[in-house]
């Protein structure tokens, strides 16, 4: 008999108290499984929102490592009549993510390809399987996994199964039901099977081939019952993931349970194992891009160019293309655009490079012939065409925040129609927005009829929310009109829930409640989504109730206009900082921890201002824990969408709560290097004795907290600044400059400050160097010395006033230094004329050879190198200039995506973050180095990186500096 179909959702979010002892059934949870059990206030907070609008508050976390792990939690939940939550990258847009429930993290440990059968073209896969792990693994035997979100190298499997996900190159494969063969599977009362077509439903235990049973009927009955209605209400386009997939029942389509429960969210059972379709990866792709005069234009050729057979379809509008420009996103990849107000990138795949070019050019050939032809670009380099591609997938970070403009939200960003009225929609969906007063950029995966978008919703007032809520559903209504989907690939979970009976009518959806109640008769999977939902306008993550406080802080946050509230809504949970390339987020990559993760950070310090799970706003040890072990290297504001700045808020946080504590003794020891360092100057044969000789250095290390592994480095002989003194610069008729004296190069490699003097020299500049001791204060940032840190920068900018003013170029040799006076000194004095000049005026080597001398007077040198750039120079300055000296210089050099050292200033020095630094250093760094020829040169500009290297392998590494004074070298 079936169970009780009963309309689950109720008014007001449930509290986790209503589910029995918690408490207790965590210390259950924490007895039967190997994995990690976290219902704390900071674990709860964490996983509190995804991507979406929303927001709640689980009843606890828990992190299995093993499928008997799943298996006993959801024992466990069951018993205690916990809901259940199933959560892998947590980057949905609909609210899915997020409930009060417990949450089930598979993205920490059971994330393993299984296997790969090239002769079959299947892949076995575990649910927290990243995407591009998958992709890279089915690479090697010439295959892959057609489709591929944005979010491609950290979503998981399970998501994109729970989801059912597209992206681009569903074009070439399908959604991901189309890609799914088997799911093995648990029920919330414990029932294993695994699922799959023409019925297949097969038990794990003998025992329950009866529930299996019941479940096969109950199904086949539904698909009977309901059969009319899913032939005519379902659209038959390319894109819809809205509802659950009841068109995998019918005869026509083989019975296919497993395809039925693609799409699902977790609201059905838990994925425990999965296996998937792989095609055959194109052995070379071409990239074509086409302009025109606006965004309708481009959706009225959709057809036209789908009839060539792309593997991929991208569309994008003018005002996608003018917030990139605001945001300053990728300046130089947007340059590379054909002339347009509306583009579409296609992509065409062949067995060889002339194969795919010949399938664009005959595609051109066409276009050529029709009335006002697009403007047309091929591109035949694939990194010119990586760039490109770069334009389109930054569409969340160009919109989300624009300055001068409001926050845009989900809630209509994955609208579909069939394609060939996507220039009919794109015209009638721009009029509502028109009516409604909204803003918003249009872009998308067209080829299918895919649209996407972000809007300026008011989801603050009650008027606002009223606005918002009515044009969802005029929107509903626009879309079905033509035949599409109110979801093409991000699914429903509350935030287009209630719009399904738009779509589908009271009957299908009486039918989705009915299908949830066959394989969740409790309703304690994910309960509220899909079906049963709550309103769109309940557990907003902003709602009429969002009044934070304003906090006191140090920095004035321009981008966010002064506002510190603003700013911890920059994250919108896309989770770009859970990706295993790039510098960030070095701890997530070396820990696997969402604390870890920038998203989780910024999570954390959102929920310490709302205060209501975390209770000790700027005093709270679970958000310290979490800073604690950010790096600091900036990764977030150079490759986060929307350029979250974690060192910033660390910076900010570490203040405050150490107003009124006395800190650690290596936070001043660290923090004021620069006057330790002055003072050791004068008797540096002494400072080196007491931290280089035993028992002297052991001791230092035991008050320092200095991780044993470590050495600590010496002091030089002689700072720069007294050499400096000895040897006055040679052309005073030159282009005056200051070489900037940092702490590093000054009293510890003045060999470094040396070889750049001379360089400079070399270039036919006049070199000026500061008399007085003078220090950026970048070491105090880490920890929080803020009021100190200010000090510094107000120094340097009364001891540099007649140069300031003057204009002269200042040359900083270390990354982390011209960060400071790049980002740090406008954020802490926004409004001072002279700190606007320094800014303007500070240049790293590079850029002032590259940018500011005529000619490069130095001769080339003939060999291999390694180049890793420093956190702060890769993500925040950029390394460009960099590059370019290097190849005018002649070498054969590989720069190295090889993310954070692990250093980062005194980070690797302590003796609790030793094993994270050495983590981040064994990723890509130390391993290349070590596998490095002899006499390879292993480029490193930052005091930190260079420290990593010279500690953990036998290479000596040098500075961009000393490279160029060998060429000097050369001519004798």
């Amino acid at each position: 008999m079936l169970h009780n179909l009963v309309d689950s959702r109720s008014k007001e979010p449930p509290l986790a108290e209503a589910f029995g002892d918690m408490q207790q059934l965590a210390k259950d949870l924490k007895q039967a499984i190997t994995g990690e059990v976290r219902f704390d206030a900071g674990s709860r907070a964490l996983y509190a929102t995804d991507a979406s609008n929303y927001r709640q508050v689980p009843i606890g976390v828990v992190i299995p490592k093993t499928i008997d792990d799943v298996v006993q939690t959801v024992r466990l939940c069951y018993r205690y009549g916990a809901p259940l939550l199933s959560r892998g990258g947590g980057t949905s847009l609909c609210g899915q993510c997020c409930n009060v429930a417990v949450v089930m993290d598979f993205s920490k440990y059971l994330n393993k390809v299984l296997s790969i059968d090239k002769a079959s073209k299947t892949a076995r896969v575990q649910p927290g399987t990243v995407l591009d792990d998958l992709r890279d693994a089915a690479n090697k035997q010439g295959l892959t996994f057609a489709p591929d979100p944005a979010t491609h190298n950290h979503n998981t499997l399970g998501g994109m199964i729970g989801n059912n996900s597209c992206g681009p190159h569903s074009v070439m494969g399908g959604e991901t039901v189309a890609n799914v063969i088997e799911l093995d599977v648990i029920t919330y009362d414990g029932i294993r099977m695994t699922v799959g077509a023409n019925g297949l439903i097969r038990p794990e235990k003998i025992d329950d081939r009866k529930r299996c049973m019941e479940i096969e009927e109950h199904l086949k009955n539904l698909r009977d019952k309901y059969a009319d209605q899913i032939r005519q209400r379902f659209p038959n386009i390319p894109r819809r993931v809205s509802g659950y997939n009841l068109p995998a029942l019918l005869p026509e389509n083989g019975f296919n349970i497993a395809h039925a429960l693609v799409g699902s969210e977790g609201t059905c059972v838990v994925i425990l194992e999965a296996k998937v379709r792989l095609l055959d990866n194109p052995a070379a792709r071409s990239l074509l891009a086409l302009g025109y005069n606006n965004v309708y234009e481009a959706g009225d050729h959709v057809p036209e160019v789908m009839r060539h057979k792309p593997i991929a379809l991208e569309g994008m509008d003018d005002r996608l293309v003018h917030d990139m420009t605001a945001m300053h996103i990728h300046p130089e990849n947007v340059a590379l655009l054909p002339k347009g107000g509306g583009w579409l990138l296609v992509e065409f795949g062949g067995a060889s490079k002339e194969d795919s070019d010949a399938q664009a050019k005959k595609l051109m050939d066409a276009l050529k012939q029709v009335d006002n032809p697009p403007s047309m670009k091929l591109y035949d380099d694939p990194p010119v065409e990586q760039k490109i591609w770069k334009v389109r997938e930054s569409g969340l970070g160009a919109t989300a925040h624009v300055p001068n403009k409001t926050i845009t939200w989900e809630g209509w960003e994955d609208s579909s129609v069939p394609p060939e009225k996507l220039g009919e929609y794109l015209r009638k969906l721009r009029a509502l927005f028109e009516k409604y007063d909204y803003e918003c950029d249009l872009y998308g995966h067209f080829g299918q009829g895919c649209v996407h978008t972000r809007i300026d919703f008011d989801l603050e007032t009650a008027e606002g929310i009223k606005t918002f809520r009515a044009f969802l559903h005029d929107a509903a209504h626009l879309v079905i009109s033509l035949g599409g989907s109110i979801s093409g690939e991000h699914g429903d979970g509350q935030s287009k829930a209630e719009l399904l009976p738009i779509m589908f009518g009271d009957e299908l959806v009486q039918a989705f409640r009915e299908f949830k109640g066959i394989w969740d008769p409790h309703w304690k999977m994910n309960p509220g989504k899909i079906t049963g939902a709550y309103h769109v306008d309940q557990n907003l993550r902003l709602g009429v109730h969002y009044n934070p406080p304003e906090l006191p802080v140090h920095f004035h946050y321009p981008n966010d206009g002064g506002n510190f509230s603003r700013t911890l809504l920059r994250c919108v949970g896309v989770g770009e900082c859970r990706k295993k390339s790039g510098t960030m987020c070095p701890s997530y990559m070396a820990t696997g921890e969402e604390m870890h993760s920038t998203r989780g950070r910024a999570r954390l310090l959102f929920e310490m201002q709302r205060g209501e799970v975390i209770k000790d706003g700027w005093k709270d040890e679970s958000v310290h824990e979490a800073l604690d072990l950010c790096l600091s290297c900036k990764g977030c504001k150079g490759e986060c969408p929307v350029s979250v700045d974690m060192a910033t808020y660390k910076a900010e946080f570490m203040s405050h709560y150490y107003e009124d504590r006395v800190r650690p003794l290596n936070a001043y020891a660290f923090g004021m290097i620069d006057r330790w360092a002055q003072l050791a100057s004068w008797m540096p044969n002494l400072a080196n004795f007491l931290i280089q000789k035993e028992p002297f250095a052991g001791i230092a290390k035991k008050l320092l907290r200095i991780a044993p592994q470590r050495s600590i480095t010496p002091f030089a002989a002689q700072p720069f600044t007294s050499w400096i003194t000895h040897r006055p610069s040679q052309n005073p008729s030159g282009q005056r400059v200051v070489l900037w004296p940092d702490t590093f190069n000054n009293y510890y490699h003045p060999e470094i400050a040396q070889a750049a003097f001379e360089v400079l020299e070399h270039a036919g500049c006049y070199v000026g160097v500061p008399r007085t001791h003078l220090c950026c204060g970048r070491p105090l940032y880490e920890v929080g010395m803020l009021d100190r840190a200010k000090e510094y920068l107000q120094n340097v900018m009364n001891v540099l006033a007649a140069e300031i003013r003057q204009g002269i170029p200042i040359i900083a040799l270390e990354p982390a230094c011209a960060s400071v006076f790049r980002e740090e000194l406008p954020n802490l004095f926004p409004f001072n004329e002279q700190a606007k000049r320094l800014g303007q005026q500070v240049f790293l080597l590079s850029e002032f050879l590259d940018r500011k001398i005529n000619g490069f007077p130095f001769p080339t040198i003939s060999r291999n190198a390694l180049v890793h750039g420093h956190c702060h120079h890769k993500s925040v300055l950029k390394m460009d200039a960099e590059e370019s000296i290097l190849k005018k210089l002649g070498l054969n050099f590989q720069v190295l995506d090889s993310g954070c050292c692990g250093m980062a200033g005194s980070f690797g020095f302590d003796k609790d973050k030793y094993d994270v630094s050495m983590a981040c250093g064994e990723r890509v760094l130390l391993p290349a180095v070590r596998a490095a020829q002899e006499d390879t040169l292993i480029i490193a500009n930052g005091f930190s990186c260079r420290e990593q290297i010279l500690q953990t392998t036998k290479f000596q590494p040098v500075h961009l500096a000393q490279v160029l004074r060998m060429a000097v070298d050369r001519l004798g």
